[in-house]
Order: structure tokens, then C-alpha cells, then sequence
């Protein structure tokens, strides 16, 4: 297969699993290539997500690797014989590249977790909201850029949408529902958004409210998209100096030990759509 210019997150993290594989059998990339019949170079190129690795190789990677967790390796080889080009694909050289692995990401999620403290979730807001908080960018988006990430981020919505959705659940902090995104129209057909979803087949919205006692965690606004098995599960976090994907058994188990916790100091959904819908009726 021929090499990759660029590997998305997805094609990275296979090479990354193979890799794991092969230094949990104390291989050398030498070795490995010996064993598989081909040279370091290749081994190295497809451990980083820069050359294809088929189905049938992924498991006769992990017969000689003597790896004996079937079903990771029947995910790893589901990974490798994927080749869909979805919608996001459209966007290439024209947004981010982290735009485009996080769609992909939620594409293939078995489920997902958004926390938010300050802002909407995305696959949540408005195209107006969407559009206010994109022009706040510093420095300022040009504005073909601008409506090219707004589009983006409403196009993330389709997996909400399919016919029978993947488990989704958000954690919003009241901070959220209350910052005022663009104008009051807007944020409050925000809010009407966020009741008209929570309400959708597979989607679940918890509310943090401001009094909750003892809550004082603001540290880990987070998108956790779910892999077809644990070890696959990927956490996404934006900051001020960009995206950054979680992917480590080690901190994956503390995003999940800090999820269940805000979910159980959550309002139940029941409970935060009512909250939701009285912030809609203040003036």
C-alpha cells in the first residue's frame, strides 16, 4: 500500500495498538519485520499510521506477536479493513486536521461522553452559537474559514440523527447554559436546542447546577468517544494550544473514574430537562 502523507488519528492509533503489540512480545522493529517478512522501514511506517495495513496482516501480526486477547485484535483488524471516506473528508487541507479526526472519531464511536463547564457541547449547538463562538477566535477567522468550521460542526450532528444512534450523554455545567453566546434570541434558542436533543432516542443531557455542594472539579472538559473495546476508547480535549488525543489505558481510566463521578453529582435527565426549561423562561 502506498505511504501516507499525513495519518488521521484513527489510522495513527492502529499503528500505535500494533506497535503495543509487538513490545508487550519483547520484538524489535527488526525482528518483527523478520517475522512478517519485510523490512524495519515498513514496520515503522505502518506502526505510524502512515502505511496501510491490511486485515488478513493485523491478524498475522497478532499470531506471531502470540497476542491472545481475541477481541482486541478483531477490532484492530475491523480498524485496518475500514475504508470509509466519510462526509469530513470534504473538508481536507481546508480545515484543521483535528476538525476531521474527531469527526471520524465520533463516526465509529460505540458511544460518547461530552463534559462541558463553559460552553455548549458541540454536537449540540446551534449554527448561531456556533457562529458567535467561532468569531470570538483570536486572532480573528477569516470568514470563509469561519462558516467552513460552522458547517463542519452542524455536519457533526449526523451521528444524533442516524436511525438507530450510538449512546450519547452530555455533562453541562449550569456556567454553560447561562454564558451569553451571541445575542439573547440566540442563547435562548440555544437552550431550546439543547431540550429539543435531550429528548432524542440514545441522547442523555445532565445539568451541574451552581449549588451543588462540594462540587469545585472544573478541570476536565473532555469528549470520550467509546471503542469497540476499552482498550480503544479515546479521550479528545481542546485547549488554548490546540487538540490533544488521550489514548493511554492509564489516563483513560481516570477520565472514566472522573465522568461517573460528575454523572452521579449530576441532576438526572428528568430532572436537568425541567432546570433547562426554566432557564428558557427568564427574562
Amino acid at each position: 500500500m502506498p505511504r501516507r502523507q499525513q495519518a488521521t488519528a484513527r489510522q495513527q492509533r492502529l499503528g500505535v495498538e500494533l506497535r503495543k503489540l509487538r513490545e508487550a512480545a519483547g520484538l524489535r522493529g527488526r525482528d518483527a519485520a523478520e517475522l512478517l517478512g519485510t523490512d524495519s522501514a515498513q514496520v515503522s511506517q505502518f506502526e505510524a499510521g502512515l502505511a496501510g495495513v491490511s486485515e488478513a496482516r493485523v491478524r498475522r501480526i497478532a499470531a506471531h506477536y502470540a497476542c491472545t486477547d481475541q477481541e482486541l485484535v478483531d477490532a484492530l483488524a475491523a480498524m485496518a479493513a475500514d475504508r470509509t471516506r466519510g462526509w469530513w473528508e470534504e473538508y481536507r487541507g481546508r480545515l484543521p486536521s483535528s476538525f476531521l479526526d474527531l469527526s471520524e472519531l465520533e463516526y465509529h464511536a460505540a458511544y460518547q461522553w461530552d463534559v462541558e463547564f463553559l460552553f455548549i457541547p458541540g454536537l449540540l449547538q446551534t449554527e448561531d452559537y456556533a457562529r458567535a463562538l467561532f468569531s470570538s477566535r483570536v486572532p480573528q477567522l477569516p470568514e470563509e474559514e469561519r462558516e467552513l468550521r460552522v458547517r463542519h460542526r452542524m455536519q457533526r450532528r449526523v451521528i444524533l440523527e442516524k436511525a438507530r444512534p450510538a449512546p450519547y450523554e452530555a455533562v453541562i455545567h449550569e456556567a454553560a447554559l447561562r454564558m451569553m453566546v451571541g445575542s439573547r434570541t440566540a442563547a435562548r434558542s440555544q437552550l431550546l436546542r439543547v431540550l429539543e436533543l435531550s429528548e432524542a432516542e440514545g441522547t442523555s443531557v445532565r445539568v451541574i447546577p451552581f449549588d451543588l455542594e462540594y462540587f469545585i472539579d472544573l478541570g476536565a472538559a473532555m469528549v470520550y468517544t467509546g471503542g469497540a473495546v476499552p482498550k480503544l476508547d479515546t479521550v479528545v480535549q481542546d485547549s488554548p494550544h490546540g487538540t490533544g488525543f488521550v489514548d493511554s489505558e492509564a489516563q483513560l481510566g481516570v477520565f472514566r473514574t472522573h465522568f461517573r463521578r460528575l454523572e452521579s453529582a449530576s441532576l438526572d435527565p428528568d430532572r436537568s430537562r425541567d432546570f433547562i426549561h426554566r432557564l428558557t423562561k427568564e427574562p
